[in-house]
């Protein structure tokens, strides 16, 4: 992303979601859709940050809590609670977040490349900031949110 951050002019598109007061964005092309929060099925012996698996139109998908995942302080579930479905190298997956705030198209010259970016977020899991307006949004790297040190894989839960 360090490379792809350097081509100026280029300009991207970006869902943006809140977690915790903070905004957060992925590229839309990862993004496959946005629902709202359904029954999810623990499993016995995966990682805390792992709600479970939750069936999406007879799909069995993985389904990650970003907040325990960032290790921020927990939150009751609100009508603004979705879960936003990904694909990351043909795995579909679903990430819990407290609200869906909009999609939007920044310029690579409005996105600074992480040196030292301060969030309740580990660094790890960023690419970068995007600086519009005001407001600064945190870009994710989903593969990086979804690697985990652990053996066991979630995303493997449902190939």
């Amino acid at each position: 992303m360090e490379q792809e951050l350097a081509n100026r002019g280029e300009e991207r598109q970006l869902v943006v979601f809140g977690l915790a007061g903070e905004l957060f964005g992925i590229e839309i092309a990862a993004v496959q859709e946005i629902i709202r929060m359904q029954n999810v099925t623990k499993l016995p012996n995966m990682p805390d940050f792992v709600e479970g698996v939750t069936n999406l139109r007879g799909k069995v998908i993985p389904v990650m809590n970003l907040r325990k995942r960032f290790r921020l302080p927990d939150a009751p579930q609100t009508a603004t609670t979705r879960i936003i479905v990904v694909e990351m190298n043909g795995t579909v997956a679903g990430m819990v977040v407290d609200a869906v705030q909009e999609v939007l198209r920044v310029s690579a010259d409005q996105i600074e490349p992480l040196r030292e970016v301060r969030s309740s977020v580990d660094a790890e899991y960023l690419l970068g900031v995007a600086k519009v307006g005001e407001r600064l949004i945190i870009l994710l790297d989903l593969a990086k949110v979804w690697a985990l040190q652990e053996s066991r894989d979630p995303l493997a839960v449902a190939n």
